[in-house]
């Protein structure tokens, strides 16, 4: 892809759980982590500015215990914490690559980390540290998508970039179906409207609202992140259209 648009300057980047667990089927894998963190790291040396929601679901599902019986409120709350212990792991490995980092916790817990603090996470982003968001927005019944859109436009980013183990929006998933053909744009309308299931609706509707593209692209290919923000690789843009 060609794409001669320039480089986003702040980026909230989105990353699941599940990606951390590499090719294993639980936990997190060191490995993976560690190409995580120097893929960051790439991005913040060419002056990027970065933060990030990470996903807990390598760790623990909320809704699908949930689904099993357990209370929803007091699923989605231990969720949380499994996205706090993701976000403690990846500071450490971006701290072994020299990248000063900040965790802030949308649950206070002042002995591990930050509480969220919209003023205090900006200076640390002016400063050229990493902020990694935690705990989602603190309250049950959200997934991650909704809180990386709202931590997105409270911070002011450029782009939302969310990094998953396929390299854009196709039209069906490409791992099971072989004819799925990938877009290269869409409109926030018609993710909506064709369900592609991106992100929530809520939070396609935020960054629609707040005229924030979302690029989707793999996080899995070292180096991809950024070829992205760079405007080069491949992925997926979803802004609106003219």
């Amino acid at each position: 892809m060609t794409d001669e648009r320039p480089p986003y300057r702040r980026i909230l980047l989105k990353v699941s759980g599940e990606v951390l667990m590499g090719d294993a089927a639980f936990g997190i894998d060191m490995a993976t982590l560690e190409t995580v963190a120097r893929d960051i790291a790439q991005v913040v040396a060419h002056g990027f500015e970065l933060c990030l929601v990470i996903g807990g679901g390598n760790l623990f599902r909320g809704v699908s215990m949930a689904g099993r019986g357990m209370e929803r409120a007091s699923a989605d709350y231990m969720g949380m914490l499994a996205t706090v212990m993701n976000a403690l792991a990846l500071q450490s490995a971006l701290e072994k690559e020299g990248v000063h980092t900040r965790v802030q916790s949308a649950i206070p817990m002042d002995a591990v980390c930050e509480p969220y603090i919209r003023r205090r996470a900006l200076r640390h982003l002016e400063k050229g540290r990493v902020v990694i968001f935690a705990a989602g927005l603190g309250a049950p019944f959200f997934t991650t998508d909704t809180p990386a859109a709202l931590r997105a436009a409270e911070m002011g980013c450029h782009a939302l970039l969310k990094g998953t183990s396929v390299d854009g929006v196709y039209t069906a998933d490409p791992k099971i179906d072989p004819t799925a053909k990938r877009y290269e744009r869409l409109s926030y309308q018609e993710v909506l409207a064709q369900n592609l299931r991106v992100m929530d609706a809520s939070a396609i509707s935020l960054m629609r609202d707040n005229a924030i593209p979302i690029v989707v692209f793999s996080i899995r290919e070292p180096g991809n992140l950024l070829r992205v923000v760079k405007g080069g690789g491949v992925y997926t843009t979803i802004e609106e259209t003219a």
